[in-house]
């Protein structure tokens, strides 16, 4: 055999067996996930299925990754609670039309990233800003549950605050709710200790469905849900577009944080290729699909392509499955209106109680102070922030901004003799903003020891070196030959080398 060349398999080009077992098996989990992350987001539960039949659709049509599973996502729906919360309220008609645009925008903006071939956006987001966003955002998502899952109607005020009035008035909790609630978490956690494929949220809501109907169940419901296909159009609220803009944008970028990441591990681990340019495309296309079917802005779900994968998924088109198969449903979609709402609250629940990483957090500020502190300071602008998190991100992204330009500033020159010579060690990076405080702590140094015979400037402690600053480097080893010093430079970059070069 001559040599030990791998080639990818090229995907199916149409369904097999593997990606249709794996499209329904994701479906039935999609179908209450797209409904509980409708009410996280704001919209009436239905909208989540609009959200969850045509964007895995578009969405398989040019995808990357073939385990990739689109739909509502939590933290996308938190994104788009922070984006509309102050332009309508929740649940209205308004807000459903502008929930409809923001999708759009976060789709077209996406398309734009991937046709442009921009997708290297996708790798910028450092991981500190993304850990302590995504703990932060956590913590949020399971707060704005707390009330449903404990059945209570907690006051007008923040999350966090309706989160804690429910916790402290226990007298007021509804215990149908909770027992619903705490069966649900129980079931789609326990579910896969019993079988990766176990369908806990689907065993879950019929069960809720069931227990309702049968007990006469009192506590809040689904209620009315509307059955057929979602209106296709552009009838959208365009006058607002301006202030939908940096939402958009927002949730374009952190948004694809998540299946980008999902992507590249299961690329990574069934050696196949991957693109961020093509991922970013599909799942624009997926937001457009959603913005057009009157739903709101979608994402990569971790679990659904965990489960797709363990399904056997073989290709992109099990998205289609899964799209096609919520489509089906939708004509049917009443037989959910007797559903608890609490089901729906212990399903966002189970499905982000793992976000919350305070371990990776206080790890992360163990092992650098600085990036801990961009870390913590995002967790900590996300919670104050809400629901405005976007703004954390926001933080965060300055926080990592202003870190990198602290160390491209900081610049540092210890020294120590060796003999009558002084030896400099330069540590950071050299270019023409931290010139002058490197002639700076180079002028000191040579003061402060005036018997010296020779001076040596090692450079192999930065990170860069410049023009501007291998001219300042040039001029000092100059005056110091002037004044009768032996200097030698070491370890010269190769860009500078031959500037600095008789110093060597």
């Amino acid at each position: 055999m001559a040599g030990n060349t791998w080639k990818p398999k090229p995907p199916p080009t149409r369904p097999g067996g593997a990606d249709l077992l794996a499209g329904l098996s994701v479906a039935l989990v999609l179908i209450p996930q797209s409904m509980a992350y409708a009410e996280l987001a704001g919209l009436p539960p239905h909208i989540g299925l609009f959200a969850a039949a045509l964007p895995p659709i578009l969405a398989s049509l040019v995808a990357s990754s073939p385990y990739l599973q689109t739909g509502p996502v939590a933290l996308t729906s938190l994104l788009t609670l922070g984006g509309l919360a102050e332009l309508a309220q929740p649940g209205s008609v308004d807000y459903v039309e502008l929930a409809a645009l923001l999708a759009l925008i976060v789709g077209v903006t996406r398309v734009a990233l991937g046709l442009f071939r921009l997708g290297v956006v996708a790798y910028l987001m450092s991981e500190p800003v993304l850990s302590g966003f995504t703990s932060g955002a956590a913590i949020l998502i399971l707060s704005s549950q707390l009330p449903k899952a404990l059945g209570v109607d907690a006051p007008d005020g923040g999350v966090l605050e309706r989160a804690w009035w429910s916790l402290t008035n226990p007298d007021d909790w509804g215990i149908g709710a909770v027992v619903i609630a705490a069966v649900t978490v129980l079931l789609v956690l326990g579910g896969r200790r019993l079988h990766r494929l176990f369908p806990g949220a689907l065993v879950a809501v019929v069960g809720g469905v069931a227990f309702a109907r049968i007990t006469g169940y009192e506590g809040p419901v689904v209620g009315s849900v509307p059955t057929g296909f979602p209106d296709i159009g552009l009838d959208l609220p365009w006058g607002s577009t301006g202030s939908l803009v940096v939402a958009g944008v927002v949730i374009a970028l952190v948004g694809f944080a998540e299946p980008a990441s999902i992507s590249r591990m299961f690329a990574t681990a069934d050696r196949q290729p991957w693109s961020a340019d093509r991922e970013f495309i599909s799942q624009g296309l997926a937001n457009v699909a959603a913005g057009l079917s009157g739903a709101f802005p979608v994402g990569g779900s971790f679990s659904r392509s965990s489960l797709n994968r363990l399904a056997g998924a073989r290709s992109r088109w099990s998205g289609l499955v899964t799209g096609v198969a919520v489509l089906a449903f939708l004509p049917f979609a009443d037989v959910l209106e007797q559903l608890p709402r609490a089901t729906l609250g212990g399903v966002v629940i189970a499905a982000v109680v793992g976000l919350v990483q305070p371990v990776q957090l206080v790890n992360t500020i163990r092992r650098s102070t600085p990036q801990g502190l961009v870390a913590w300071g995002t967790f900590a602008a996300t919670l104050a922030m809400a629901p405005r998190v976007e703004r954390g991100v926001i933080v965060g992204i300055g926080l990592s901004l202003a870190l990198h330009l602290w160390r491209e500033l900081h610049v540092d020159v210890p020294r120590r003799r060796e003999g009558n010579t002084l030896c400099l060690d330069t540590r950071g990076v050299l270019w023409f903003a931290t010139a002058s405080r490197l002639e700076q702590l180079v002028l000191d140094a040579l003061a402060e020891e005036p018997d010296i015979d020779g001076v040596r400037i090692d450079l192999g402690g930065c990170g860069r070196v410049d023009y501007t600053a291998a001219t300042t480097i040039r001029r000092l080893a100059e005056d110091a030959r002037a004044a009768g010093l032996a200097v030698s430079v070491t370890s010269v970059p190769a860009n500078v080398a031959s500037y600095l070069g008789e110093f060597a």
